[in-house]
């Protein structure tokens, strides 16, 4: 995984964490957007996860984000912030973030959604799903009722995208299903192909915005 904050001793800080964790590397750090976008081209394979500090000088959070949605779509963002008011939640989980966090989150939720982002494609807490949703009902676009949703869906499309909303992974819906895991493979793509979704924490939101499952409950 990678990392970029302008705040040293922060990042520092959380880099000598994620390093503790068997499980965890951190391959690339960088003060700002653009000084990890260039150690990334350098790397000899993308990492799986970046945190990325929402504002940093040069290249914040947000424009790196979009730059890693279009040359790099494999790695998933979390994104990292002292600001905590929905506005901000909706808007980077709307750009396609697979996570948003605040700084004083306790290390163990921190460590918990880099590896459900890692694992699932998405970490989405309770700020996060009720800032999309307190977002959605504010633009009057709360769709409640599935057979509303702009596109068609087979029911085995509907399975898998609400087994995506519980964090299964491709094994577990597989064996839940009773199907191969490149049929779920299948369905996933065509899930993102329909809905336009960029990855699956898109689906999600897609999921939540149109309450196709309810994440409150």
């Amino acid at each position: 995984m990678v990392i970029a904050d302008d705040q040293r001793l922060f990042r520092k800080g959380l880099a000598a964490l994620i390093e503790k964790e068997h499980d965890l590397e951190m391959v690339a750090e960088g003060d700002n957007g653009q000084e990890l976008l260039d150690k990334l081209r350098e790397l000899p394979e993308p990492p799986d996860v970046a945190l990325l500090d929402m504002h940093m000088p040069v290249m914040n959070g947000v424009e790196l984000n979009d730059i890693l949605h279009n040359e790099y779509p494999e790695i998933k963002v979390i994104i990292l912030s002292v600001y905590d008011q929905e506005r901000f939640i909706s808007k980077m989980i709307e750009a396609g973030a697979c996570g948003y966090l605040i700084k004083n989150t306790e290390v163990d939720e921190l460590l918990t959604a880099v590896r459900k982002v890692h694992e699932t494609g998405f970490y989405f807490n309770q700020a996060s799903l009720a800032a999309m949703k307190n977002a959605w009902q504010y633009r009057n676009q709360n769709i409640r009722n599935l057979s509303r949703i702009p596109i068609d869906l087979t029911d085995r499309e509907r399975e898998v995208l609400k087994l995506i909303c519980k964090e299964y992974t491709n094994n577990e819906m597989a064996d839940t299903l009773n199907i191969s895991v490149r049929t779920v493979e299948g369905h996933r793509n065509n899930l993102l192909a329909k809905t336009g979704c960029k990855n699956t924490a898109g689906l999600v939101v897609f999921a939540i915005r149109y309450e196709v499952f309810n994440l409150m409950d």
